[in-house]
């Protein structure tokens, strides 16, 4: 499997996938996080794609996942406050968000992440606390739960997680 940015001719087959993301969501007890808004909206994935932020995953030649990245200090306006918790480090960070597969590649959510971790050392993902299959997924990646946030697109709280790479203790 390989990432490559998406371009404007995977648009209708990130939208695909999306759709399939939400019935996969919808039947392991997720219906909310996107399924009642039709999340991600199109021009959303537009202007990931515009401004080079979407990617995709390709396997044999097709587009099997897609997923927002970006990095920086302050990568990500909703995690400036963080709630019932605190982030484990306040250096600059790579941001995962919309990921999403379409059922026919396992391991792609690992892939995307351990991708997105030679791209940044430290990264920060959030999810709704019904997407018991996300949080699964960055325990299993090494995150760490840090507190809730907050998103613009509805009013249910998100469990906020952060990877920092080890480091060695000086003491």
């Amino acid at each position: 499997m390989e990432v490559r940015r998406s371009t404007e001719k995977d648009f209708k087959r990130i939208m695909e996938i999306y759709e399939y993301a939400r019935k996969f969501m919808a039947e392991h007890g997720n219906p909310n996080q996107w399924g009642a808004t039709g999340w991600p909206p199109e021009d959303l994935i537009h202007a990931d794609i515009a401004s080079g932020s979407s990617y995709v995953c390709v396997c044999g030649g097709r587009v099997v996942g897609t997923f927002f990245y970006c990095s920086g200090k302050g990568a990500e306006p909703a995690y400036h406050t963080i709630e019932e918790g605190a982030w484990l480090d306040d250096t600059p960070y790579g941001v995962i968000h919309r990921i999403a597969g379409d059922g026919t590649v396992r391991g792609i959510g690992s892939f995307c992440i351990a991708w997105a971790f030679e791209k940044c050392r430290h990264l920060r993902m959030d999810t709704h606390g019904d997407n018991k299959v996300m949080q699964n997924l960055l325990k299993k990646n090494g995150f760490v739960y840090c507190g809730i946030i907050h998103v613009e697109e509805d009013n249910d709280p998100r469990l906020a997680y952060e990877k920092l790479e080890k480091r060695e203790s000086t003491d």
